[in-house]
């Protein structure tokens, strides 16, 4: 006989790497790591955004693995989401970051974006689904889901462009990949502005400093 499967919600305990104080800040950076990645290793790449007006929130996937380092050694990584049972999983990792943010973030703050290789399709989907209104998306190194839809972009981003931002040496995601996203996005009328800079697969601590001023 075959299986029948059912889905159970079930409460657990996620965690969230906070810099800054809410207190004392005018923006918050809603910044979403990559696969295998863990919210310290992404907080360390964010350090030139630090700043006494700024909230720096890390929310980390509620997906943990090993990864091996080598026969001897094992470091853990996180991940967002599967395509195994994928719309209950985009439904958690939307009210996961809805909580995150209402909780953490007042709502007299101005918001920011930021998501990494696979953060980039996190943070894509959020926008485009929460009620948090998002003054800036900034995509590094990851495509764009293509169940993200144009409209729904623009709606989210109001006047301000959806940046994507790859190494012209990412061996990961291939820079042409990026640039047929932005050339896709900005025929469907997305004002997108497409950023390379000399490196691979990672945060570029130049071109993280033109968006942290």
């Amino acid at each position: 006989m075959a299986p029948e499967f059912r889905s159970l919600v079930v409460s657990r305990h996620a965690r969230i790497g906070v810099v800054g104080d809410p207190a004392t800040a005018s923006q918050a950076w809603l910044i979403l790591h990559g696969y295998g990645m863990l919210a310290r290793g992404i907080l360390h790449w964010f350090r030139g955004a630090e700043r006494a007006d700024r909230l720096l929130i890390a929310p980390e996937g509620l997906s943990r693995f090993y990864t091996e380092l080598s026969d001897s050694k094992r470091a853990v990584g996180a991940s967002w989401v599967t395509r195994e049972d994928l719309a209950n999983e985009l439904e958690d990792q939307r009210e996961y970051l809805d909580r995150a943010i209402a909780e953490l973030v007042p709502a007299t703050l101005t918001l920011h974006v930021h998501g990494f290789s696979q953060g980039v399709s996190v943070g894509a989907r959020w926008c485009t689904r929460t009620s948090r209104s998002v003054a800036r998306l900034v995509c590094w190194a990851g495509a764009m889901p293509e169940d993200v839809a144009a409209d729904d972009l623009k709606r989210a981003l109001g006047p301000e462009p959806l940046h994507l931002v790859v190494g012209n040496r990412d061996s990961r995601v291939p820079p042409a990949r990026i640039e047929a996203d932005a050339a896709r996005l900005g025929a469907a009328g997305v004002d997108v502005k497409l950023h390379q800079f000399d490196g691979g697969h990672w945060v570029d601590e130049g071109m993280l400093a033109s968006f942290a001023r």
